[in-house]
């Protein structure tokens, strides 16, 4: 089989559709599956591990430079007809992979589009001239239904996705449920120097941590109650992005350390480090960090949001609340952190459901879902 796999962003971007990417091209080289990689151009990389990777012509986003367009060219399509992919999966086709999927069906090319980004939501947060771009949600919208059933599969990450893009009138979709690597995240890298590093020279403080981008969506702000009213708490945000300097203003004077991205065992390490995961996203599809946290071995309080509700266990491997709503996330907090041992065995039980979680089994569902749109093909 070989599978070409087109998506709007890719490496050195960090962000979890990167993360998904690099884990489903890994899976389907190792499953003897040819690959090959069609993104907007971020850097000089023409292979990742042993996928050639085709970018495209592109340029930063004006209201979000951390992002990239890609323009498809006629050479694109000279190079798709060259390789003759058997089916093709589009990661949320927007800018460069709607043109392509357009190249994809003239070739024949079955084709999967799975969602990974709300832009009709995420455009409430910008603005032009004064103008918010939220006006443009039902244009957004009607675009999102035309080109997802225009697919030939279409796959949500999530119940709540799901029944989302039915509510949109897309036909039709499965799931492509999310995982985690329960061996590169585990308790077993919890370190005594990065708690120190963390917490800012105070290990023995609960300490809270986020891990993911530093942006207005992320709603990292709403964490400030819950610094002010409880005592002995301490947080570190891992990650970078847009509103990291808005960020440092905000949180000035409180015990908040930014630890910028990490990789690898250092950030294994800084989940294992920490006692709770707290995320206050207000739009996410999925939210994988919450399952790599619990597979770190820590309880989580998280807003209801992408499949938050699908993974944790109310009372038991965390708490959760309605985005927005800063008094139900501090209380999450004080129901762990008053309780040392309760928040050891929330621990254990948020481990024990990560370790159910292998992306292995996910990415056989993936390609059995190719595999079933190729026989009606």
């Amino acid at each position: 089989m070989r599978v070409a796999i087109v998506s709007e962003t890719f490496l050195p971007k960090v962000d979890g559709i990167v993360k998904v990417a690099c884990l489903l091209l890994d899976h389907l080289t190792a499953r003897g599956i040819e690959v090959m990689l069609i993104a907007p151009r971020y850097g000089e990389n023409r292979h990742y591990n042993d996928t050639p990777i085709r970018s495209l012509p592109s340029i930063a986003v004006p209201l979000y430079p951390e992002a990239r367009l890609g323009f498809v060219t006629t050479g694109l399509f000279r190079d798709i007809a060259a390789f003759q992919p058997d089916i093709a999966h589009l990661f949320h086709p927007a800018m460069t992979g709607i043109p392509t999927m357009a190249m994809l069906k003239w070739l024949g090319v079955p084709t999967v589009a799975s969602f990974h980004l709300d832009y009709a939501r995420l455009a409430s947060q910008f603005q032009v001239g004064g103008l918010r771009l939220d006006v443009a949600r039902p244009l957004i919208d009607r675009l999102t239904r035309r080109v997802f059933n225009w697919a030939d599969a279409r796959l949500a990450p999530s119940q709540l996705v799901q029944r989302q893009m039915q509510h949109l009138g897309i036909r039709d979709v499965g799931l492509w449920r999310r995982g985690v690597d329960a061996a590169a995240f585990h308790p077993r890298f919890r370190s005594s120097a990065m708690r120190a590093e963390m917490s800012q020279g105070h290990p023995d403080d609960t300490l809270l941590v986020y891990v993911g981008r530093l942006s207005d969506e992320k709603q990292l702000e709403h964490i400030r109650p819950a610094l002010q009213q409880l005592s002995n708490i301490r947080l570190a945000l891992v990650g970078d992005g847009p509103a990291r300097k808005r960020l440092e203003q905000y949180f000035a004077g409180l015990p908040v350390s930014f630890q910028g991205y990490l990789r690898g065992d250092r950030l294994a390490s800084a989940y294992a480090s920490a006692d709770i995961f707290v995320f206050p996203s207000r739009l996410e599809t999925f939210g994988l960090v919450v399952v790599e946290a619990m597979a770190a071995g820590l309880p989580v309080v998280a807003a209801r949001v992408g499949g938050v509700s699908e993974v944790l266990r109310e009372g038991i491997t965390g708490y959760t609340f309605e985005s927005g709503d800063t008094s139900r996330l501090a209380q999450g907090i004080r129901a762990i952190a008053a309780d040392r041992e309760k928040m050891r065995w929330m621990g254990r039980q948020a481990r024990a459901f990560a370790e159910t979680q292998s992306w292995t089994a996910i990415m056989d569902e993936l390609i059995a879902e190719y595999e079933r749109l190729l026989s009606k093909n």
